[in-house]
């Protein structure tokens, strides 16, 4: 499956997972190989990608939109927040 997550000024994320995480509006909701397709908001929060069994990677994002169709998965944010 793949991930991509975009902002308006770069692509912050692009390669293949095993799962991702999003802050949806309604609560947090995984995608795994297969989903079934969606289109959904995104609030500030924690991105999770995971590769294998390990977290890869966390980018929190400051809202944005979802989609997921054919294992692959497109984050458009409206920005990154940088967590020292």
């Amino acid at each position: 499956m793949t991930l991509e997550i975009l902002t308006p000024d770069k692509t912050i994320y692009n390669g293949e997972v095993t799962s991702v995480t999003v802050p949806g509006t309604m609560g947090f909701f995984e995608v795994l190989k297969d989903h079934a397709p969606i289109i959904s908001t995104l609030e500030k929060g924690k991105v999770t990608i995971r590769g294998g069994h390990k977290v890869e990677e966390v980018v929190h994002i400051i809202g944005g939109v979802v989609e997921v169709q054919n294992n692959r998965i497109i984050v458009l944010a409206e920005g990154v927040e940088e967590i020292s």
